[in-house]
């Protein structure tokens, strides 16, 4: 998934859209490229009927095949050298990712299961290996270099478009244990252990991540080399980056193997270092940065954080008077440098947290730790609380009813002194189901959900630019900034 990534230096190729690389249009194999584009039609065929899922696999084993006959096609002379440009500035961490993606085709993509050999990067067995592969090695390099290039060009277009940020991507808290960073930088993560959190109000039994946590202490040792050339990646192609829970930097909470998540302990990092790095890096790239700091925060983070130029994240639903009356706090009272949301890929869309859908949902798949009743009157009665609150500040349009609700939550965003506002898309359509359900795995289609309307059905791009619920949503936003 996004947030458990083989790696987070070198984003997924699956995204690459195949025709717009340069070479597709001298490649010869036409007849086999036009097959693929018919098998591609049909996947998209597919998930556009009600209740599909994205099958990634699908997805990627049609794209690869054609990026293998595109790849066939010499480079030019101009291509070639910005190709060996991008080998010369990514260097060793460009040819380990590119062996393990070869070793990974050969031996399945759990390393810790390869011949003995080959399970370190460094040993004479993996060398003789990608030379016996260097075909396949060199796929995985241009594959690498083009899923780069076409970033770049996504975030050139933004700003030639009149986009001050341009694009916001994001950096997830680790890496899948069995991927090709896993496997490349082991000696900068602790062995047997996971990255998690602990119980706190959402999730009363804690959560196991399944993300192998960098070793503070080797980190120090090498001058944080992987931290900050993944920094430097990254920020080469964002206006924006937005990190996953932002408290890793100051301390993490390292579970156990084969142990409960309420078993861990929190490990600290060298926060001053880490976030030195952070905002040289961003300021180099003249970049923002936005930390989502919801859930367990330690005292003085939050402060930490602003005292450095970060924003942090700030969710409708949470934003209360926790240490006063326990009351939704009024907009003028909300903190200025943060991104100010209704929802995130972790929690519910506005539709179902207005209708309580998610209270069932998390009953059915056993992740309420109370009876279903209670679950549901605490949240009639905070989904009541609000509603009374955008009343009362003369937020709503008068017509009621779930879709002027959610453009008066988004009005209510609108009226804090957030330097930025965050609207989640499925919101524009009236889509209920959260993209992502912490605490499940095989319970719950996580990352599989197309973007779909009220009724279910999954819409695509240009039903979403043509949607009238998504202008009147954005016209909301549009009359809101021009008048504050």
């Amino acid at each position: 998934s996004p947030y458990r990534p083989s790696s987070r230096r070198f984003p997924d190729p699956v995204h690459l859209r195949v025709e717009d690389v340069p070479e597709f249009a001298r490649a010869e194999d036409r007849a086999r490229l036009d097959a693929l584009l018919e098998r591609a039609a049909r996947l998209r065929e597919g998930v556009l009927e009600k209740g599909a899922l994205i099958d990634r696999d699908a997805v990627w084993e049609a794209k690869r095949a054609a990026l293998e006959l595109v790849l066939e096609v010499p480079l030019d002379p101009a291509r070639r050298a910005a190709y060996d440009a991008f080998l010369a500035r990514e260097g060793q961490a460009l040819e380990d990712h590119a062996t393990w993606c070869a070793l990974a085709e050969v031996h399945g993509p759990a390393w810790r299961r390869w011949p003995r050999g080959l399970r370190d990067p460094r040993s004479e067995e993996t060398a003789r290996a990608r030379h016996a592969l260097r075909d396949r090695v060199d796929l995985h390099r241009r594959l690498a270099w083009l899923t780069d290039t076409q970033l770049t060009a996504a975030q050139r277009t933004a700003r030639e478009a009149g986009m001050p940020v341009g694009i916001v991507h994001d950096l997830a808290v680790g890496v899948h244990p069995d991927g090709a960073d896993a496997w490349a930088q082991q000696e900068f993560f602790a062995a047997g252990m996971s990255v998690g959190a602990p119980p706190d109000a959402f999730n009363a039994r804690g959560q196991d991540w399944g993300l192998p946590p960098w070793r503070p202490d080797r980190l120090a040792a090498s001058g944080y080399a992987p931290y900050r050339m993944l920094l430097r990646a990254l920020f080469g192609y964002a206006g924006a980056l937005r990190i996953d829970h932002v408290m890793g930097l100051f301390r993490l909470w390292w579970v156990p193997e084969g142990r409960s998540p309420t078993e861990g302990t929190y490990v600290r990092y060298d926060a001053e270092a880490m976030l030195a790095v952070l905002v040289l890096e961003a300021s180099r790239a003249g970049a923002v940065v936005i930390g989502e700091d919801l859930g367990t925060v330690e005292p003085g983070v939050r402060e930490r954080l602003r005292a450095r130029g970060v924003l942090g994240t700030s969710v409708l639903w949470f934003e209360r008077d926790w240490e006063g009356d326990g009351r939704p706090l009024p907009p003028q009272s909300w903190r200025a440098d943060c991104l100010a949301t209704a929802t995130t890929h972790d929690l519910p869309p506005t539709a179902a947290r207005l209708t309580g859908e998610h209270v069932e949902l998390r009953d059915r798949l056993g992740l309420s730790t109370r009876p279903l009743a209670e679950e549901r009157a605490e949240a009639a009665a905070d989904t009541a609380e609000w509603r009374d609150v955008l009343s009362g500040l003369g937020l709503t349009d008068g017509e009621g009813g779930e879709e002027a609700d959610i453009r008066a939550v988004h009005r209510f965003l609108l009226r804090t002194p957030a330097r930025m506002v965050g609207v989640w898309l499925p919101d524009g359509v009236g889509d209920r189901r959260p993209q992502n359900l912490p605490g499940t795995s095989d319970e719950y289609p996580n990352w599989r959900l197309p973007v779909a309307d009220v009724d279910g059905r999954p819409v695509t791009l240009e039903e979403l630019t043509a949607s009238p619920r998504v202008r009147a949503l954005l016209e909301v936003l549009r009359e809101e900034a021009a008048g504050s």
